[in-house]
């Protein structure tokens, strides 16, 4: 084997035991000796003559060097893939994969319209759609996992390039029938007088929710918690109360007439963006390149357009 390709054989193992925190979950993902792994790391580390890991009981941990490597040994892979993809687009292949991350709040209305305007031009892309926390979408990004990632956010990510970001104000959705639908603004106090149906406390929007409340010192007892949007829409959309989203998530409901969207105007809920992801340095392959086009071009409303 030639030294290059040991070299990539060592930095593969690497980024793995970055990836799982151990050599033993290393060892399952690639199917390959913890202790060939082992000495892999070993000669890395003697190569490049610093420490990568600090071995710790409870696994291992990058240190500032390891770091470094990683995030090059990343590019690395990610470059290489890309370099494949682009050869197979100039033999008439025009295949390739988009790989994102994205929050719940676009994975039902907003997104699968878009994956089939999409694919009307370019019928061999296939998707690979991973639907996380918006804590979890930069991490999945910046460890190679996905291409884009597509979240809200409220403060700036290391080694994330922001390809776009709007702000993502939280609205109030009611029934059309519901006592507050004519209102041009709302406040949360004004909601609590009603049946309310909230997300749980890992979303940016109930983090949002709950400091507000904090703040004017306003206990909100929804009448529903729960992980998932759908539940939520569900709830409003069968007359039991009030519930919250940003625009992007309810867009078709309310154009649909099916859904009332009131701004809510108490201090703070205007502090969150939609922010489209990628990993700061890369270049991304054809086909995911060619689709964050797509999304820039659809993420704003005619509101915030």
């Amino acid at each position: 084997m030639h030294a290059h390709q040991l070299q990539d054989t060592a930095l593969r193992y690497f980024l793995e035991v970055v990836r799982g925190g151990s050599l033993t979950e290393a060892s399952a993902r690639l199917h390959v000796a913890a202790s060939a792994i082992s000495r892999q790391i070993a000669g890395l580390e003697q190569s490049l003559g610093t420490v990568l890991f600090e071995r710790q009981p409870r696994g291992m941990v990058p240190t500032a060097a390891g770091e470094i490597l990683a995030a090059h040994a990343r590019r690395s892979s990610l470059d290489a893939e890309h370099a494949l993809e682009e050869i197979q687009a100039l033999q008439g292949l025009r295949s390739g994969k988009v790989r994102m991350a994205i929050t719940e709040g676009f994975a039902s209305a907003f997104l699968p319209p878009l994956i089939i305007e999409f694919r009307q031009r370019y019928a061999r892309i296939q998707f690979q759609v991973d639907v996380t926390a918006p804590a979890e979408v930069p991490v999945r990004v910046r460890d190679g996992d996905a291409d884009i990632g597509l979240t809200f956010s409220r403060a700036p990510e290391r080694d994330i390039k922001v390809e776009h970001r709007q702000s993502a104000p939280i609205l109030a959705l009611m029934h059309p029938d519901h006592p507050l639908a004519g209102s041009k603004a709302l406040t949360l106090r004004s909601l609590s007088a009603y049946p309310l149906a909230l997300p749980m406390a890992d979303t940016t929007l109930r983090q949002m929710i709950d400091i507000a409340c904090s703040r004017q010192q306003l206990l909100l007892e929804p009448v529903l918690n729960t992980n998932y949007l759908a539940t939520l829409l569900g709830f409003v959309l069968q007359g039991g109360g009030i519930s919250v989203a940003g625009e992007v998530s309810v867009r078709q409901l309310v154009a649909a007439g099916q859904l009332v969207a009131v701004p809510i105007r108490d201090h703070g809920m205007e502090l969150r963006d939609i922010e489209l992801q990628t990993l700061a340095g890369r270049t991304l392959p054809h086909a995911a390149q060619s689709f964050l086009d797509h999304i820039k071009l659809h993420l704003p409303s005619d509101t915030s357009a």
